[in-house]
């Protein structure tokens, strides 16, 4: 189906998320902080990138934001995936360029809707 790119730090939380998308048909790549993030991105063209914001060096704010900003990037749709819910934090991932936000702890129902409504 699509190659959706993950980001996350924490290599359970990559793992968990790859194996729900390869169950449903995708193709994960991965990258563990917001640095590989842009850099996985140019080199994939994922349809879809679920990237987290609490990572150390480029936090997902910073990395989403670069990725809006390159060319080849910048119409990849990024959804933040992350324990930071509160509305000002997804008021700030908007303002960065983020196209949705789902918040950790989540089902994988949860996540395959999400990955559905960019995905087609």
């Amino acid at each position: 189906m699509a190659t959706i790119l993950v980001v996350d730090d924490v290599r359970t939380d990559r793992e968990l998320v790859g194996r729900v998308l390869s169950g449903a048909g995708h193709t994960p790549v991965y990258a563990e902080d917001g640095d590989q993030a842009v850099l996985r991105a140019k080199e994939f063209k994922p349809a879809l990138i679920l990237l987290d914001v609490v990572m150390p060096g480029i936090n997902g704010f910073n990395a989403c934001r670069l990725l809006k900003q390159e060319d080849d990037t910048k119409k990849i749709p990024v959804v933040l995936v992350t324990s930071k819910g509160t509305d000002s934090d997804k008021f700030w991932g908007k303002k960065q360029g983020a196209d949705d936000h789902l918040v950790k702890p989540f089902n994988p129902a949860e996540l395959l809707e999400v990955v559905r409504r960019y995905v087609r």
